[in-house]
């Protein structure tokens, strides 16, 4: 069954096509997180009707399931319940780790469009790997495409020499360098596609934000001293899980840079092998706020959209459940220390 590129690209959607299960009426569905951070099954999606969610435990009673023993699905659905993003990069590791196959493995990649998208972050990445390699006097090699293309050129001594050279700065076999690129561009990739993220929710954190400031100084709601708690804690938790965030990628950036410094396979692995050992924090982090920022965005689309009140009910009953989730991801997020 076809997967849509936004439901490829999602943070927070995994359609259910791409698990083994038994029911074909779930294969058509997708579970997702809704704006409390819940895992539900959605079995259509649409602007004029709307969303049909399905809370997980309702499942056996819809599709007529007995109680005893669980139907195999259900046992799925639940532990697909428990991850705490459904990208493709903390969808290897998870489902890994929960025993549970995937139908095709290209289904946990980026679709191109997305990876098109990428580029400009991908460029930071690619560009000092060619430098490094190929010096600044070869014209002919522009692009991480360029150097995979290598493997296609008619001109076999050409080509040959290239590689062997790649080879020889890598330290390297030159028939290891195709597991290399593949490594080199799908962790880059990842990182530039949790940039890309971030980047995309920061103007609306920013708007969130002011939205937070006129709630605290509007007359009306400022004698209110539990919405001010729970305005100043939503603000602590995202400004934290931010910082956080960030951090890790100037964590991260450190590293790269450090491994230019003497390039080896080695030193990239070790690279790769920190970036990678924060997929699942990251992408938890990014896919609880994503979510809380789209359904922000979706009901208050610019200033003049609902007051202060309005707002602040929207914060009181949806904004705030499933915070603590953030936190207990942070919580369980290996040390820097320990896998740098």
């Amino acid at each position: 069954m076809a997967i849509s590129d936004g439901d490829r690209d999602s943070l927070h959607v995994l359609p259910l096509a791409i698990v083994p299960l038994k029911t074909l009426a779930l294969c058509r569905a997708r579970m997702i997180k809704n704006v409390r951070l819940q895992a539900v099954v959605e079995l259509f999606s649409d602007e004029q009707s709307g969303s049909g969610q399905m809370d997980i435990e309702d499942v056996p009673k819809e599709l007529c399931w007995p109680s005893v023993p669980p139907h195999p699905d259900l046992i799925v659905l639940r532990k697909l319940a428990l991850l705490q993003s459904y990208d493709v990069y903390s969808l290897r590791v998870l489902l890994r780790e929960q025993g549970i196959p995937v139908n095709e493995i290209s289904a946990l990649r980026l679709s191109k469009t997305k990876i098109d998208e990428l580029t400009t972050y991908m460029s930071t990445f690619t560009r000092p790997l060619i430098r490094e390699i190929y010096g600044d006097g070869d014209t002919s090699i522009e692009s991480f495409e360029d150097i995979v293309a290598l493997f296609r050129d008619p001109d076999i001594r050409r080509a040959k020499s290239k590689l062997q050279a790649m080879a020889d700065r890598l330290e390297i076999g030159i028939l290891d360098i195709p597991g290399f690129l593949e490594d080199y561009g799908d962790i880059f990739l990842s990182l530039s596609y949790y940039r890309n993220c971030l980047d995309a929710i920061s103007p609306i954190i920013e708007e969130f934000f002011d939205s937070l400031e006129n709630i605290r100084t509007n007359r009306q709601l400022a004698s209110d001293l539990g919405l001010m708690a729970v305005c100043v804690k939503i603000e602590n938790s995202i400004n934290g899980s931010m910082a956080a965030v960030t951090g890790r990628f100037e964590n991260f950036d450190r590293s790269t840079d450090a491994m230019w410094d003497d390039l080896t396979a080695e030193r990239f692995r070790k690279v790769r092998d920190l970036i990678r050992s924060y997929h699942t924090t990251i992408g938890g982090v990014l896919c609880a706020l994503s979510v809380k920022m789209a359904a922000w965005k979706r009901l208050f689309p610019d200033a003049n959209t609902g007051g202060p009140i309005k707002r602040a009910e929207f914060i009181m009953s949806e904004v705030r459940q499933g915070l603590d989730n953030i936190q207990r991801i942070e919580d369980s997020a290996p040390m820097l220390a320990a896998v740098a």
